[in-house]
């Protein structure tokens, strides 16, 4: 649909799952984004408390091993080496899951250099409840991806399927307390986000290959005149 000749884009998805409903909406993103020739790398942050709080949960330690054996922990190599980074969280009170805000504040270094500016960058999330926070969370994730530098990526309602589900900030998905998958309509937004966000990553990338030839040439041409 959106496909160009330039070079193919890389995608991070760097997503927290307790139960799966997130992770089902990382891998429609992921899904979305290679069927525009984007190559993907699916993450997932690890958790922060010790196995003992975990216990209290039911399955939550399960769970958890079984993603961790799928799905490598995302690193600061993998946000350098991506042209657009997507964040997943499930809602924590409104807001981004710790998980994840741990491994987005450990970018510091990265955003310090300047490293991801002008990079890709896009949010999706789930709640437990219809009004659990799903708009505020994805909101709130907004103000770091600015601090970072990246150009965010919303979906706006540029798409048949955004007009039955998802939000235009983000992909979404209710899980109604039982953790519940996402519904065919909730991934059919979730990859027309992954579609959006490859393409918008290529012709960033496409612009910036540009730039750095243009001002090579001014160099050449300024060392010359």
């Amino acid at each position: 649909m959106f496909q160009t000749a330039t070079k193919e884009p890389k995608v991070l998805i760097a997503f927290y799952s307790r139960s799966g409903v997130t992770e089902a909406l990382a891998d429609a993103v992921a899904e979305g984004a290679r069927a525009d020739g984007a190559e993907v790398r699916l993450r997932r942050a690890r958790e922060l408390v010790p196995a003992e709080v975990m216990a209290k949960a039911p399955g939550w330690r399960e769970a958890a091993e079984a993603m961790n054996a799928k799905y490598e922990a995302p690193t600061e190599a993998d946000a350098e080496w991506a042209d657009a980074i997507v964040f997943g969280t499930p809602t924590r009170f409104g807001s981004v899951s710790s998980e994840l805000k741990a491994y987005i504040d450990g970018l510091g270094g990265l955003w310090a250099q300047g490293r991801l500016n002008g990079k890709a960058g896009s949010v999706f999330g789930s709640t437990s409840t219809p009004h659990g926070g799903n708009e505020s969370t994805l909101i709130s994730m907004y103000n770091p991806m600015a601090h970072l530098g990246l150009v965010i990526v919303p979906l706006g309602y540029a798409d048949p399927a955004m007009y039955k589900a998802g939000t235009p900030y983000g992909a979404s998905a209710v899980s109604f307390n039982q953790a519940k998958p996402p519904t065919d309509d909730d991934r059919e937004v979730a990859r027309f986000q992954g579609r959006r966000v490859a393409f918008v990553a290529r012709a960033l990338k496409a612009a910036r290959i540009t730039d750095t030839k243009q001002g090579q040439a001014d160099q050449v041409g300024a060392s010359q005149s």
